[in-house]
């Protein structure tokens, strides 16, 4: 590790075989935590590099847990965090109305590391029991149209860093990586990134992937469509520029989407939305990232149709069934 250390220190990057050895060794526990948390900090004082990242997300890969979903054609609805807007869990919400509307998800998950309540803590709070038994998860994905895949099951590699990450209390390339690691490997994604530089890196990387995939960037700095402004799009097909009259919806405060500051607020305001019963503001968000990824998993649906698939999901309690079933197992 000193050798890397150096190399960092001396503002040199890594090449792609360098970051998939070096993550290997540490999902190996070949590191103490002191050498980890040097490695974690020299990534925050610059820009990292497709290389890199690409490295990273194949070592990780190759020491997860493998899972095969593929039957279910399922998407992928994950932020990457970071974005530090301690918004309410509208990626994992969005979730439950895309599978409402009859649409498969393979929800990847973790808790919350720069925010308050994160997927698996809001999941957990509800009496949600994790697993990674292939079997459990095909029936739940079967009868619920989601199931859940908390990452640290998945990712053993992941318990000599997850203390580290905990501590520090920041963003580090992890939550970069958090999209990229399914270990379902869906073929469908909705991806939200906390700044341009990634969804650019996110694009170059799923370009040499056969992915249907949306990155988004909301440039007030959301990881995802937060409404409260103009949002960039990226798809294989290119980029667009869009804003809250795009889902014919009015522009959001940031204070309207606030998460809280405990898991009890954050699940509070989760099952509101579920049960139909939170602001316009909170329902509008869900139903717009929800639409999103209906179009995506089903190019041919238009964005209105979209809309209109979410909003049924949410008011008719498909939604709310979907979430109820799986919470019971």
């Amino acid at each position: 590790m000193k050798k890397i250390l150096d190399h960092l220190f001396d503002h040199q990057p890594l090449e792609y075989s360098q970051a998939k050895e070096v993550l290997i060794d540490i999902g190996n526990g070949r590191y103490n935590p002191s050498q980890v948390t040097a490695f974690l900090t020299a990534f925050q004082m610059r820009s990292i590099t497709v290389q890199e990242l690409s490295g990273f997300r194949e070592a990780l890969l190759e020491l997860s847990l493998k899972i095969d979903l593929s039957d279910f054609d399922a998407i992928d609805l994950c932020g990457t965090g970071g974005d530090r807007k301690n918004t309410f869990n509208i990626s994992t919400l969005a979730s439950f109305v895309v599978a409402g509307a009859g649409i498969n998800v393979a929800k990847h998950g973790n808790y919350g590391v720069s925010s308050s309540c994160g997927s698996s803590n809001v999941l957990e709070h509800f009496g949600y029991k994790f697993s990674n038994i292939e079997s459990t998860l095909k029936r739940q994905i079967d009868e619920c149209g989601i199931c859940f895949l908390h990452a640290p099951l998945f990712h053993p590699a992941m318990k000599y860093v997850a203390p580290i990450r905990r501590d520090l209390g920041i963003k580090t390339f992890f939550n970069m990586l958090g999209p990229m690691v399914n270990p379902s490997k869906p073929k469908k994604q909705i991806v939200g990134v906390y700044s341009m530089e990634l969804a650019r890196i996110y694009n170059y990387l799923f370009q040499q992937t056969n992915l249907s995939y949306y990155i988004i960037h909301s440039l007030d700095g959301y990881d995802e469509v937060s409404l409260t402004g103009d949002f960039k799009l990226i798809s294989a097909k290119g980029e667009q520029i869009l804003s809250p009259e795009y889902f014919k919806m009015d522009i959001t405060k940031p204070q309207e989407i606030g998460g809280g500051n405990s898991v009890k607020e954050a699940a509070n305001i989760f099952e509101a939305v579920l049960k139909n019963e939170s602001t316009t503001a909170r329902k509008n968000v869900v139903i717009a990232n929800a639409a999103l990824a209906i179009q995506c998993a089903k190019p041919d649906i238009s964005i209105e149709d979209g809309i209109r698939m979410a909003n049924q999901s949410i008011d008719s309690g498909n939604a709310l069934n979907s979430f109820k079933k799986l919470i019971k197992g």
